[in-house]
């Protein structure tokens, strides 16, 4: 089976596109939705993970009843890319042995392709595990309003989070297709069905 990276800066519109593939029925996974899933209340990876996480974020990222604090940990993980290198070293190993199990029983199910939606795969530990790469990328303004729109945050801190993350010259260089989500939603998934149909064909 081959893994497909699909990644971009905030607010690119890349969880657009792999919402797509999956409606097409295609192995998918949201490495945010697994980043919840490992600091979840009672998880035992959280429990694992909650002691580094403090020392290098602040105490009070941990609220009153023992759960994470996203927001806190975001404002404070995302303001620098340092600050964001030294998130990713502590939760990316475990993040990666629960998206191999996931991967495993993609394969099992007889999925050849399983694509991998992160922000954080150039440069990171998933890119060693992604044969192939997709870049989606937006006008920088056009992101900073996404982000607003869907965080609620004001603009300065959207700006914020995306001068922190990978610039988009390195995802280019490091990209095998790029998708330009200059336009419309039903643009964006034209290109995203070209894409898949390219890839079902590859050996």
């Amino acid at each position: 089976m081959r893994w497909v990276g699909v990644t971009g800066r905030s607010g690119s519109g890349k969880s657009s596109v792999t919402a797509y593939f999956k409606r097409q029925g295609c192995a998918c996974l949201d490495a945010d939705a697994l980043a919840r899933r490992l600091l979840a209340p009672g998880a035992k990876s959280w429990e694992r993970l909650r002691p580094q996480l403090q020392n290098a974020f602040g105490y009070d990222i941990v609220d009153s009843t023992g759960a994470l604090d996203r927001a806190r940990l975001a404002h404070r993980a995302f303001t620098s890319p340092e600050a964001a290198r030294t998130l990713d070293a502590i939760t990316h190993p475990a993040l990666l042995e629960m998206a191999k199990a996931e991967a495993e029983r993609a394969e099992r199910a007889g999925q050849r392709l399983f694509f991998l939606d992160g922000a954080a795969i150039v440069g990171g530990i998933f890119a060693a595990q992604c044969s192939l790469l997709v870049l989606v990328t937006a006008p920088y303004q056009q992101s900073v309003a996404r982000i607003c729109a869907r965080d609620g945050i004001p603009e300065a801190e959207a700006r914020r989070r995306l001068d922190a993350q990978t610039p988009e010259e390195t995802l280019r260089a490091a990209a095998d297709y790029i998708l330009e989500n200059t336009g419309t939603q039903a643009e964006l998934e034209r290109k995203a069905a070209a894409l898949l149909t390219a890839l079902r064909r590859l050996p």
